[in-house]
C-alpha cells in the first residue's frame, strides 16, 4: 500500500493500516486500492486511479478513518465489478464498514479500540436509515 503526504500524515495513516490488520481486513483494502494519498479537502475515492485522496482531519479519529477506509474500497470492488456504488449501492459499502467495526471490536486487544467500535456502531444503529 503507497501512502503519499506529510511524515504526520504517513504515521496517523499507518495506525489506520494497523487496525485494519488487525481485523483481517488488509489484503481486502489492498486488492482495491492501490494508494492513499493526502490532500486538502474532502475525502474521497478517486476510481480511475485505484486511490483513496484523504485529509489529515479524517485521522482525528483513527477507529472511524479505518472504517472509512473499508468502506470506501468496498466501493472501490463494486466499481471494479460493474456494481452499482453510489445512492443505493452506497448501503454495500456501509454494511463492510459495519462489518468491519465489529470485527475489529472482537479482534482488538485494545479496550479503547473496542469501546471506540461500540459507540460507533451505536452511533449507526440509531441512525434514521437501519443497517444490518
Amino acid at each position: 500500500m503507497n501512502i503519499e503526504g506529510s511524515s504526520q500524515f504517513k504515521d496517523k495513516m499507518q495506525e489506520v493500516l494497523g487496525l485494519i490488520k488487525t481485523a483481517g481486513y488488509y489484503d481486502f483494502l489492498r486488492t482495491y486500492l492501490r494508494d492513499i494519498v493526502e490532500m486538502e479537502g474532502f475525502s474521497q475515492l478517486r476510481e480511475s486511479d485505484a486511490a483513496l485522496w484523504a485529509n489529515m482531519s479524517m485521522l482525528d479519529d483513527v477507529v472511524n478513518a479505518a472504517s472509512y477506509v473499508v468502506q470506501k474500497a468496498q466501493q472501490m470492488k463494486d466499481y471494479v465489478e460493474g456494481n452499482l456504488y453510489y445512492g443505493t449501492g452506497e448501503i454495500a459499502a456501509i454494511e463492510k464498514r459495519l462489518e468491519f467495526l465489529r470485527t475489529l471490536k472482537i479482534e482488538s486487544r485494545s479496550r479503547e479500540v473496542r469501546k471506540r467500535c461500540e459507540a460507533l456502531l451505536k452511533e449507526w444503529a440509531e441512525t434514521r436509515i437501519q443497517f444490518p
